[in-house]
C-alpha cells in the first residue's frame, strides 16, 4: 500500500468521529488524496489492516505532544504574561494571522470553481491567487484559463515578491465576500521564480514546455530562471531507477563526490542504490576522504548533473517526472 492508502485505511479503522477530528488538521490536498483512497479501498484483509495499525503504533510511540496546537499555546502564554493588549502586539509578529482565510478557502475548490471566480479579474490578481495554491492545483487552473492569459500570468507569478495587506484585503473581498483585517500593515511574501516553476512543473507534459516557449518569447531571462528552478537536485527523486542508471553513465565519480555532500539522504541513497555494491562503497569512501566542501562548489556540481539530466530528458532517455503523469 502507498502512504496515502495506509492513512485512508487507518482513518476508516478509527471510525467516523475520530477520523473527522484527524481530517480537521489536514491540508485540502491531503484531504482530497486520502478521501479518494478511502473511496477505492475494497476487500482489505485483516492481515493488511493489522500491519497498518502496527506500523502506526510504532510511529506514535516515538512522538511527543510538543508542537501540537502551538499557536493556541503561545496565545494563552503571552496573554497571561502581558495581558490581552500587549499580547496581541507580540502575537502579530510571531504567529501567522488569518488574513488568507478566503485565499485558503480556494484550496478546497475545484479548478473550475476557481477559474469562474478569477477569470474576469486583472492578471495580477489571478497571479496572486495562483501563488497561494500548491503547484498541482495552480497548474489545473492555468490550463483552464484562456491561452492568451497563461504565459502573462506565470510571468507575473515569477515576479511577485511582497504584497501589501491592503491588496490582499481586496482579494479577500473578492473571494470571501467580506473584508479582511486591513488595519494591519506590512507585506506578505508570495510568488517568485520557484512558485512559477512549481506551477509549470505540475502541468501536463507538453503544456509546460509550450508555456515556457511563450514566456521565452516575451522574456528570455525570466524563462531561463523559471526553467532552472524547475529542475532542482531533489528532482532526481522522481527519476526511475533505469533513468538514474542512464544518468550515472554520463557523469564522473568526482562530480558525484562533491554533489552528494549535504544533499537529501534520500537522493544519495537512490543514487548509491543504483550503483554496484563495490562502486557505492568506493564513492562513500571518497566522500568521507574529501572532507567538507564549499556550498558554492556543491551547488555547481549539482547544477552540472542537472544539466546532464535535462539533456537526457530532452532526448527522451530519462523522465524527470514533469507534470506528474503516471506511466504503465
Amino acid at each position: 500500500m502507498s502512504g496515502t492508502e495506509r492513512a485512508a485505511l487507518l482513518l476508516m479503522t478509527l471510525g467516523e468521529r475520530e477520523a473527522a477530528e484527524v481530517l480537521k488538521y489536514m491540508e485540502a490536498t491531503e484531504v482530497h488524496r486520502v478521501g479518494s483512497a478511502m473511496a477505492t479501498l475494497k476487500n482489505v484483509s485483516r492481515n493488511d489492516a493489522d500491519r497498518v495499525l502496527d506500523v502506526f503504533i510504532l510511529d506514535v510511540e516515538d512522538q511527543t505532544a510538543l508542537g501540537v496546537d502551538t499557536e493556541n499555546y503561545i496565545r494563552k502564554l503571552l496573554g497571561n504574561a502581558f495581558g490581552p493588549s500587549k499580547a496581541d502586539a507580540f502575537i502579530e509578529r510571531i504567529v501567522s494571522g488569518d488574513d488568507a482565510a478566503g485565499l485558503d478557502a480556494l484550496k478546497w475548490m475545484s479548478s473550475r470553481e476557481i477559474v469562474d471566480i478569477v477569470v474576469d479579474e486583472h492578471p495580477q490578481i489571478i497571479a496572486i491567487v495562483l501563488a497561494y495554491l500548491d503547484g498541482a492545483q495552480a497548474a489545473e487552473v492555468i490550463e483552464e484559463l484562456p491561452d492568451e492569459l497563461r504565459s502573462d500570468i506565470v510571468m507575473r507569478v515569477a515576479r511577485l515578491t511582497d504584497i501589501q495587506q491592503s491588496a490582499l484585503a481586496e482579494i479577500e473581498n473578492l473571494i470571501a465576500s467580506k473584508s479582511a483585517d486591513t488595519g494591519r500593515g506590512g507585506t506578505r511574501k508570495v510568488g517568485g521564480d520557484k512558485v512559477a516553476a512549481s506551477i509549470v512543473n505540475a502541468m501536463k507534459p507538453g503544456r509546460g514546455e509550450e508555456l515556457l516557449d511563450q514566456i521565452k518569447e516575451k522574456n528570455e531571462e525570466l524563462s531561463v530562471r523559471i526553467q532552472e528552478m524547475m529542475f532542482v537536485f531533489d528532482t532526481l527523486l522522481e527519476v526511475d531507477d533505469r533513468g538514474i542508471q542512464s544518468l550515472l553513465r554520463e557523469i564522473s565519480n568526482d562530480l558525484l563526490t562533491v554533489a552528494l555532500k549535504g544533499c537529501d539522504p534520500a537522493i544519495s541513497d537512490k543514487i548509491l542504490g543504483n550503483m554496484s555494491k563495490r562502486a557505492g562503497t568506493l564513492l562513500r569512501e571518497d566522500m568521507e576522504a574529501k572532507g567538507p566542501q564549499r556550498l558554492s562548489d556543491v551547488e555547481e556540481a549539482q547544477k552540472e548533473i542537472l544539466d546532464v539530466a535535462r539533456r537526457l530528458a530532452d532526448s527522451g532517455d530519462i523522465n524527470l517526472g514533469q507534470g506528474g503523469e503516471e506511466y504503465v
